[in-house]
């Protein structure tokens, strides 16, 4: 992160090259000494140095950190605790934090935890041959350099005889997931055993990408410790055994670090060395259980991401508890340039979750109805009232809606580039709705619906544009009172004429490739779902009884009709080549758009053979999204569940503050799943753990009823429309980003 206009250029003698991070109680800033040296400078913020007892804490730090001396720890350079601020200088790291390298490449396996394991337990060794116990040992404060872990952050430590804790009575100091039972119960007590505690708890989260101890809040998490084994779902074999002996509620049930570092190496598998693209990390040869040669095992890593930078220290006393201590989160990335030396000083970092912008892209906003290049310059009429219904294809997004003509905005700088005037002559736009179907090899197919002044059909058309231009490449009027047209794998599927039959035609020129007869006494809708067209015929009223379902071969129009096990709407995608319907309860939900789902029905095609997987709970929710092997549910009120498709089995559950979300979308890696309201509000999430990662604020002034769009993918970058006809796109990685306004 650059500087900022505030920011001193100096502190103590070291120039200030740029920010590493920030706290509630000070910044960490990347300095170089005269000769050269470079280091991390936390320096205190103005308020708090003005606090005796703050004060205090601080010196006390420094004097901790100085006792601390190893290997795996990061050495105090420089300190001043008494001037104005008050500040420290350690040693320099490259390299993320654990909590970085879990959150951008997930959990570790557990060949990638001995190096480790064994680093911090010789980390802990030194603390506590310096007589200092960490107590707050956790992902944040370990530092991820390329020639083993550092443990940093000696802010809330304290010097294992002595039972002074620079707090208040009554206030417990520390991170709940990663806390001791003693550290909930009588901080006075707290020794040694805490840290091995909490290193327990730590390698828990690394190898499952949860703590042992997790909750919805501080809370719960702290009862759990104090009272609940500890939940190790996920870890398997002799490690399971080391780690349960470290999660023991007794401090003496514990190893010590000696112990536990002849443990780890027999339990821990040995590493492969050679692995591409790989990070190297030594082992210390001097452990009981290791040979003399340093060892070494492989951290996956993948390019850095655009314009990040890595957290390097943390700030203050992260603090959170029960007696009125809070968490601050440090994240450490905003997007700032990094320098040519931090390039050739700094390792690869970790994998990155967020994907590569597109090339000139910026932030932007407009809106539907912003004047175009080409074409109907003014969108007539249009006053944003409806969220506009849009295709994302090419870095491109065509967009269509109520009183809205067909356009195409350019996804990269949020130029409307061409508006298509398809409306027949002295049709008042308040008349016509169009909808984008879909884009096929530079052809833009969408559909114009038009109402007499009763508000009943009078024409229906599904037309051909050309995309880079918007002229019209051909047209077929379709059934005035069909259901809607649908796009998929370069056909289109419409009803035509009168009710019983659904014509296939080719998006590229129009020409009829078979005709679909449909079933009498049924109402019959086509859709699309992951690119392949589908009809569903439901029965009409006291004529049948069967749900009747077509899966349609788009390359020649040719139809197989299976039994639909479940209601109406009620499929969902392909897993594993069968048909995956999810069954809602008959009864629906008092004043809740949401409905209740009971059951999974998977259809294997070639068969017709079902088999039914009863839901272990109900999952309310608007009909669920299957992306990546997971089926995600959410409700009107923005809680989001992730649940196995071929189990039902929950696997996470979250609550986010997007209300009514359109579909869940999934980026291309699988890594984060998108959930976006009306108000424009987005929510991210990891798709492992369902970790909220950001919520973004909102963009719409006016929320009204329409269609909720899903997020779009533009490379790396969001694009989104909100209810009041707001279009915008958003860096995943700083989502905080302010837009450039066009048009």
């Amino acid at each position: 992160m650059p500087l900022h206009k505030e920011d001193p250029r100096s502190i103590g003698g070291y120039r200030l090259l740029d920010r590493l991070g920030a706290g509630g109680m000070g910044m960490v800033y990347r300095g170089r000494s005269r000769s050269g040296r470079e280091v991390a400078l936390k320096v205190v913020h103005a308020k708090h140095a003005q606090d005796p007892v703050f004060r205090a804490r601080f010196r006390h730090e420094i004097e901790a950190a100085r006792r601390v001396s190893g290997a795996f720890t990061a050495a105090v350079v420089d300190a001043d605790p008494e001037a104005d601020p008050p500040w420290m200088a350690t040693q320099y790291v490259p390299g993320p934090s654990l909590a970085a390298r879990i959150r951008d490449g997930g959990p570790l396996r557990v060949s990638e935890l001995r190096p480790l394991a064994l680093g911090l337990v010789e980390a802990l060794r030194d603390i506590h041959r310096a007589g200092v116990v960490h107590r707050d040992l956790k992902p944040a404060n370990v530092l991820m350099a390329e020639d083993g872990p550092r443990v940093i952050d000696f802010g809330i430590s304290r010097a294992a005889e002595s039972h002074h804790t620079l707090t208040e009575t009554g206030q417990v100091i520390g991170t709940p997931p990663f806390m001791s039972p003693e550290q909930f119960t009588d901080a006075r007590t707290v020794g040694p055993a805490s840290d091995i505690f909490s290193l327990g708890a730590l390698l828990v989260y690394c190898v499952t990408g949860r703590g042992p101890f997790d909750a919805d809040s501080p809370y719960l998490t702290g009862y759990r410790v104090v009272h609940n084994q500890p939940a190790l779902d996920g870890v398997t074999g002799p490690v399971r055994a080391v780690l349960e002996r470290c999660l023991a509620k007794e401090p003496a049930d514990r190893p010590g670090p000696d112990e536990l570092a002849r443990e780890f190496a027999s339990a821990l598998p040995e590493p492969e060395p050679g692995d591409s693209g790989t990070m190297t990390l030594r082992l210390p040869p001097t452990w009981p259980g290791t040979a003399s040669a340093p060892h070494t095992t492989a951290v996956t890593r993948r390019p850095r991401r655009r314009g990040a930078r890595v957290l390097l220290a943390v700030t203050g006393v992260l603090a959170v508890g029960l007696g009125g201590w809070f968490v601050v989160g440090v994240r450490g990335d905003d997007g700032g340039d990094v320098t040519q030396s931090e390039k050739a000083a700094a390792p690869s970092p970790p994998p990155s979750r967020w994907g590569t912008l597109p090339a000139g892209w910026k932030p932007w906003q407009t809106t539907a109805a912003a004047p175009a290049e080409k074409g109907v310059r003014k969108a007539p009429g249009y006053e944003g009232i409806r969220s506009p219904s849009c295709v994302a294809a090419g870095g491109a997004l065509y967009c269509a809606g109520a009183a809205l003509l067909p356009e195409r905005i350019d996804a990269t700088t949020g130029r409307t580039l061409w508006r298509a005037g398809i409306a027949p002559a002295g049709v008042p736009t308040e008349r016509y709705v169009t909808t984008v179907l879909g884009t096929h090899e530079g052809v833009v197919l969408v559909e114009l619906s038009v109402t007499d002044e009763g508000g009943r059909g009078v024409s229906q058309a599904v037309s051909a544009l050309d995309a880079s231009s918007g002229e019209r490449l051909w047209s077929h009027p379709v059934r005035t009172e069909s259901l809607g047209s649908i796009y998929a794998a370069g056909a289109t599927l419409t009803q035509e004429g009168d009710s019983s039959t659904v014509t296939v035609r080719s998006a590229r020129d129009g020409t009829v490739r078979r005709r679909i007869p449909l079933p009498e006494g049924y109402d019959c809708l086509p859709f699309a779902v992951d690119d392949r067209p589908y009809v569903e015929c439901t029965p009409q009223e006291g004529k049948a009884r069967t749900t009747k379902f077509f899966v349609v071969d788009p390359a020649d129009g040719s139809a197989r009709t299976l039994s639909s096990p479940a209601q109406w709407r009620s499929f969902v995608g392909m897993l594993d080549g069968r048909l995956l319907f999810a069954e809602t309860d008959e009864r629906p939900v008092t004043n809740s758009p949401d409905m209740i789902y009971t059951r999974i029905v998977l259809v294997d095609p070639r068969t017709a053979e079902p088999t039914s997987v009863p839901l272990p709970e109900r999952y309310r929710g608007s009909p669920p999204v299957l992306t990546h092997g997971t089926l995600y549910f959410a409700t009107s009120s923005g809680l989001v569940t992730a649940v196995s498709p071929t189990t039902g089995a929950r696997l996470w559950q979250t609550h986010t503050s997007v209300e009514t979300p359109g579909p869940a979308s999934v980026d291309p890696t699988g890594r984060t799943v998108y959930l976006a309201g009306g108000s424009g509000r987005v929510a991210a999430l990891d798709t492992a753990r369902g970790t909220l990662l950001w919520e973004s604020s909102a963009r719409a002034e006016v929320l009204d009823t329409g269609p909720l769009p899903p997020v779009w993918f533009n490379g790396g970058a969001l694009v989104l429309a909100a209810m009041d006809g707001t279009v915008f796109t958003l860096d995943p990685a700083h989502p905080g980003r302010k837009p450039v306004r066009v048009g």
